[in-house]
């Protein structure tokens, strides 16, 4: 029987992935369209005053950020368990780590980047100055990535369980709320016209250590599920 390359095979389930979604549309869709709706609501029930939606946009912008990556990551290893392809990803001999790092990175583009790419949009219609929403890209990159990762581990967790999304985010929370912080953090300095590069700095040292450590806390989690 002929093999290939973990590298291979872990682009290969990238590629997979991204076919299959273009089938199941609502995937991608639904946590944009809540992070929009959340977003949109906040200037409905404040004044509509620039000045006070600029106050609270860090905030507004981070926590609909943060919900709608935890509403994505319920889906990231739940139709794979269903229909048993997740069994065959730990029988296939391929690093279950790559196979995981693989459809997280896929899950990300689905559902993280569109975030990140409608978030100046949305910054602006919250009075963000022009000069600011760079760094709010930058912030939503590297934790939008960040909460994928982790995601993937309270996915791998949860994987069989009832009310497993509820189960997700009792345990995402809690290990996000730094991400929170230093996200509305950069922002908010981006809006003051300070430099934002600690809070930055912050954000990418801690993508660095979720992206060493997730997948390897992933597949233990999967292969805990499975026995």
């Amino acid at each position: 029987m002929n093999t290939i390359g973990s590298m291979a095979a872990g682009r290969l389930l990238f590629q997979r992935d991204l076919r299959l979604a273009m089938r199941r549309w609502d995937q991608v869709t639904d946590p944009l369209v809540f992070f929009l709706m959340v977003t949109t609501l906040f200037p409905l029930a404040l004044s509509p005053e620039l000045s006070r939606l600029r106050e609270v946009a860090p905030g507004v912008l981070w926590v609909a950020a943060l919900l709608s990556s935890l509403l994505a990551s319920d889906s990231l290893l739940r139709s794979d368990a269903q229909d048993g392809t997740l069994e065959q990803y730990v029988l296939s001999g391929q690093p279950l780590t790559v196979l995981l790092l693989a459809k997280t990175v896929a899950h990300w583009i689905l559902s993280g980047l569109p975030l990140v790419l409608i978030a100046p949009l949305v910054a602006a219609a919250l009075g963000v100055p022009t000069a600011a929403l760079g760094v709010v890209m930058a912030s939503l990159v590297l934790g939008t990535l960040t909460l994928s990762l982790t995601g993937a581990i309270g996915a791998a967790l949860t994987i069989g369980l009832r009310r497993g999304s509820l189960l997700l985010a009792l345990l995402v929370l809690p290990l996000v709320m730094p991400l929170l912080i230093f996200g509305a953090r950069a922002v908010e300095l981006a809006i003051d016209g300070e430099t934002a590069a600690g809070p930055l700095y912050l954000l990418a040292a801690m993508l660095v250590l979720t992206l060493t450590l997730a997948p390897l806390t992933a597949a233990a989690a999967v292969r805990i599920s499975i026995e």
